[in-house]
Formats: C-alpha cells, sequence, structure tokens
C-alpha cells in the first residue's frame, strides 16, 4: 500500500511545478519534500522523477500514481462532505477566492449572511485574478472559487470541477461627465493588461466599432479604471457590478448590443456537495438577487 501523505505530495508537485513551491504551500522544507518523494520512488520501486535543468519533471509512472491519487482525494472530499452532511451544525473552515468587483458589491453582504447563519463555520477569503483563483483550487488551496467569462472570451471548463452559473452583469460604455459618445473613438482608453480577457473583449468591441482604441492607460484594478473616468483622463467599459452601493459619477450608456459578463463559481466534484460549499453558495445568490442596477 502506498503511503497516501507521498502521494499527495507527489499530487502537489504536479500542480506546481517545483519542489520549493510545494514546500511553500504546505509550510515544509524542499528538502523535507525531496526525502519524502524519495521514500515514495522506493515503496513503488520506479523512479518518479526526472532531472530537467534546475527542475524536475514527472515520469510517466508517477503521472499515472497522480491521476489515481486526485480520484482517491475526490472520494474522501465526497467522504467529507457525507460526514459533514449528516450534523446538524456547519463548522470546520472554508476557503474562497473571487475577484475584485465581486469581492466589493457581493462578498460582504455574503460573509455576513453566512457569519449570522453559520456562526461555527470559518471563512477564509481571499481576491485574485480569476486565473489565480482557478488554479488554486486545482491544487486544493480554496475549496470554492467565484470567477467570470467575458463575451466571446470563453473559460475553459475542466472535468473535475462543478460549475453553477450565479448572473450575468450587463457592461456599459463609462465616459467622463460631458463627453459626446461620438468622442469616444478618439479618446484615450483605460483597460487590463495586455492578454487578459477583458482586454480582447475591450479592443473586439472598439474595432467591430470602426476604430482602434487609443489605450493609453491600463490597470486590472476596476476602481483605478474608474478614477481615470471619473477625472476625465480616459473612458472604459466597465460592468455593472462596479456600481453597487454606489454613486454612479459618470455618465453611462447603454451599448447598441447588449453585451454582459457570465458570472459563477466552481468547486471541485468531491467538495462540490459539502454542506459548507452550497451554505455559500446560496448565500451569494441571494446577495445577487439583491443587487439594483446603476441609477
Amino acid at each position: 500500500m502506498f503511503d497516501l501523505h507521498r502521494l499527495r505530495l507527489l499530487r502537489e508537485l504536479s500542480q506546481r511545478g517545483t519542489l520549493a513551491a510545494v514546500a511553500q504551500a504546505l509550510n515544509y522544507s524542499p528538502s523535507s519534500v525531496s526525502q519524502q518523494l524519495s521514500l515514495l520512488e522506493t515503496e513503488v520501486g520506479v523512479p518518479l522523477l526526472e532531472p530537467v535543468g534546475r527542475r524536475v519533471k514527472l515520469t510517466p509512472q508517477a503521472e499515472i500514481l497522480v491521476r489515481h491519487t486526485e480520484e482517491v482525494l475526490t472520494r474522501l472530499e465526497q467522504a467529507e462532505s457525507e460526514v459533514a452532511a449528516s450534523l446538524h451544525e456547519i463548522t470546520g473552515t472554508l476557503r474562497v477566492a473571487t475577484f475584485q468587483t465581486a469581492a466589493l458589491a457581493l462578498i460582504p453582504a455574503t460573509l455576513a449572511r453566512m457569519r449570522d447563519e453559520h456562526p461555527s463555520l470559518r471563512i477564509e477569503f481571499q481576491v485574485l485574478d480569476p486565473a489565480e483563483a482557478l488554479s488554486g483550487l486545482n491544487a486544493r488551496d480554496f475549496d470554492l472559487v467565484f470567477l467570470e467569462e467575458w463575451p466571446d472570451q470563453p473559460e475553459p471548463r475542466f472535468s473535475g470541477l462543478e460549475y453553477r452559473e450565479l448572473f450575468r452583469d450587463p457592461i456599459r460604455l463609462a465616459v467622463p461627465r460631458g463627453l459626446s459618445v461620438d468622442e469616444v473613438g478618439s479618446f484615450p482608453w483605460i483597460m487590463e493588461t495586455e492578454g487578459m480577457p477583458q482586454r480582447i473583449f475591450n479592443v473586439n468591441w472598439c474595432r467591430r466599432h470602426g476604430y482602434e482604441p487609443d489605450v493609453r492607460f491600463s490597470s486590472i484594478d476596476v476602481l483605478v479604471k474608474l478614477r481615470f473616468v471619473e477625472r476625465g483622463l480616459a473612458v472604459a467599459l466597465l460592468p455593472d457590478l462596479v456600481w453597487y452601493d454606489r454613486e454612479v459619477t459618470v455618465d453611462l450608456h447603454e451599448l447598441p448590443v447588449p453585451q454582459s459578463r457570465l458570472l459563477f463559481t466552481a468547486a471541485r466534484a468531491g467538495r462540490g456537495q459539502h454542506p459548507a460549499v452550497q451554505a455559500f453558495r446560496d448565500a451569494l445568490a441571494l446577495s445577487a438577487e439583491r443587487l439594483q442596477p446603476p441609477r
């Protein structure tokens, strides 16, 4: 029988790429991780790691072990979910990650509701780019992540994850007060950094309307984008979630063809039925139902 702890270390290495990253994530020393993986090689009886420069890669036999370890961990999470469901009170720790606008608009109300309804549950929350959050979910750093998908920028759906759509968040053109829509094509823009789905959507939208945007400013921080528009420095395409509990301080224009981003949650298949995950998803849906469009 192979040691499950060592198999998990091998699986972590397949997810994180380096011994140092595994050690940092699990609060071990790199030498301890290396020693445990060496013991696993002895147990299995075949090499599991191959040196590639200063890094290592998994052998085909190691990949087989990782695949089966994933199945074992999924079953263990399912067992944990069933045990938790048999109890009268939700306890333990729930780790959640989401992107900035959701963190500003939806998460505070959701956390407050969870605190009141499930006081014995500890919730740890982190703001991350969706790609980082999804990577952390696969690495078991999080139990639930809240993600976004921009128009014409489909995100991959992974077989080991369970997805639940929440709602669609309309996107509007935000311009400084008094700026004509006819001037947008020649006015500076602020967008996300190159390669991000939001940036690709923004650029494609401008091109479909007959001009190449003058992108002078870039930021992944939606509040920075908003401030630039407020100060008359740029225009931007902003989702409605920005305006939750906030006065509209710029001119907002409906897009000629309405566009929206899809907001959804993802959990690992073995974790999705855990009462804590289900309760948080329900609380998040209630928070979303109370959103009001910008006035």
